[in-house]
């Protein structure tokens, strides 16, 4: 069984995977494809896989690991066509197996159907019930080979000469529910999918030669030398073939609700979303933090990589030097070597170095981004002890996590939440820091919007408790969670 250092030792929640999709005549859209995967692969490290087509037959080869250990010239060299579309996973529902990597392939009246899919369907087991029902049969657990199967489903109006794939996805849209950013592979276009309130994100480039992708985050977009055009609106359909791009009139969902963990953690700092570069707004929830948890120190110390935008922001509002506190070893990731017992103990040494130089003497403000289950925490105030700080306060750039998310992130289980289970006193007393304050909820908001598009909206029940849609019934029962009229739409109690 491989081991996940980066995120099991690592106190962070895990996303459920970074989706591309190409229609590029004469390129080789496998390796174009693996490039923008690797530039995604923060967004999964369990399975990675491309699917292409040359308008007649398809092929696809996935595998369990980082897109690196998936992928060799041989495999690529197998993967022929000008349309193709890959994915990088991190299971949220659907064990970590092979049988549930993605993309799935099958074979259809129409040609070959392939499916990526970033998110989760929160009435998935009913919707997973009506397939059983007609006969369908289903060979793994997750709600994309669902997808793939409802797809290939004739819909209403469609005949077995005219496939509409247009009209399938739509029929699909009008029975989900829940958080999906797809990427569909048919025989003559790739499609790309946003729910109508548009939980995860998803973006067209357009490549020097004409053709056009579509990927998870804007940063895969330089990687494979295609330049920006816009996001895929929440509810929109989006087509690319011969022709170049086409929108399919978007199902709209008011308002709006994009997770904000993407601009916490998950997106990569040089990302752009809704007009907006990640590093930009962690740098502002710095700042913000700064203003309203100030502390006595003398220098200012993120987490690396993903706080230190949050920490330069801190440092610039609160006047106290920014240093690096914490050297991070960037080859520690996925790893088919179990660790010894010692070893594993020892957890945050494998990631992170103090930098004694740098801390010998010091008042620390550590910044960190997020405290889900509070396992990182407290060895990383003892690191930074152990590289001579005098005093560690600590603050964090999100509000604390208390409730579990639905739409997509590997946070289930209210009883695993540190913040749900602790008070901020009890878990300073937890993690031994001399102080303890988080960004408040009103706080991240307003650092969140300030430069977003107009009409921008977003989902914060992790930490609100929230719910901007209703919850199927299974997952209720499976995690015993009472929400107490946390579920509503608009606003309106149910």
């Amino acid at each position: 069984m491989d081991t996940i250092f980066g995120d099991d030792i690592l106190d962070r929640p895990r996303e459920a995977c970074g989706v591309f999709g190409i229609y590029a005549p004469n390129t080789d859209v496998a390796r174009v494809s693996f490039f923008a995967l690797y530039a995604l692969q923060h967004r999964g490290q369990e399975s990675a896989g491309i699917a292409t087509s040359d308008g007649v037959s398809a092929a696809v080869h996935k595998d369990m690991g980082l897109v690196a250990q998936v992928f060799t010239e041989e495999s690529l060299a197998r993967l022929n066509g000008h349309l193709a579309i890959g994915q990088t996973r991190y299971s949220t529902t659907g064990s970590s197996h092979l049988r549930n990597a993605q993309p799935y392939l099958i074979e259809t009246m129409h040609g070959p159907l392939g499916v990526g899919h970033n998110g989760n369907l929160t009435n998935s087991p009913d919707l997973r019930n009506r397939l059983l029902e007609r006969g369908v049969g289903l060979t793994s657990s997750t709600d994309s080979e669902v997808i793939t199967q409802m797809l290939a489903a004739p819909a209403q109006g469609t005949t077995e000469a005219n496939p509409d794939w247009e009209a399938r996805i739509q029929h699909f849209m009008a029975a989900a529910e829940g958080a999906y950013s797809l990427v569909i592979l048919t025989s003559d276009a790739v499609f790309g999918v946003r729910d109508p309130k548009g939980f995860r994100p998803l973006c067209i480039g357009k490549l020097a030669d004409g053709g056009y992708v579509l990927a998870s985050e804007s940063c895969a977009l330089g990687t494979v030398s295609a330049s920006y055009v816009r996001e895929v609106e929440p509810g929109e359909i989006i087509r690319l073939d011969k022709d170049g791009y086409h929108s399919i009139s978007p199902q709209r969902s008011s308002p709006p609700s994009l997770c904000v963990f993407e601009y916490v953690y998950f997106s990569r700092p040089d990302s752009v979303l809704e007009n907006q570069t990640i590093h930009r707004v962690r740098q502002r929830l710095g700042e913000v933090l700064a203003a309203e948890a100030p502390a006595t120190a003398d220098v200012v110390v993120g987490v690396p990589d993903s706080a230190t935008p949050a920490a330069i922001g801190y440092a610039a509002a609160s006047g106290i030097p920014y240093t690096e506190g914490l050297t991070k070893n960037r080859y520690i990731g996925r790893t088919f070597i179990e660790p010894s017992d010692q070893l594993r103990k020892s957890g945050v040494h494998l990631k992170y170095n103090p930098l004694e130089a740098n801390l010998r003497g010091k008042r620390v403000v550590l910044i960190d981004d997020s405290i889900v289950r509070g396992t990182t925490a407290g060895p990383l105030v003892t690191l930074l002890r152990e590289g001579g700080a005098s005093e560690v306060h600590v603050r964090v750039s999100s509000p604390p996590v208390r409730h579990p998310c639905f739409m997509g992130i590997d946070m289930a289980d209210s009883e695993d939440l540190i913040g749900y289970i602790k008070t901020p006193e009890e878990i300073r007393v937890h993690i031994g820091a001399d102080s303890l304050a988080y960004l408040s909820q009103e706080g991240m908001m307003n650092a969140v919007t300030q430069e977003a598009d107009a009409g921008s909206g977003h989902c914060n029940a992790c930490f609100s408790g929230e719910y901007p849609i209703k919850l199927d019934k299974f997952w209720r029962d499976r995690d015993k969670l009472a929400f107490q009229g946390a579920w509503s739409e608009n606003g309106e109690e149910q």
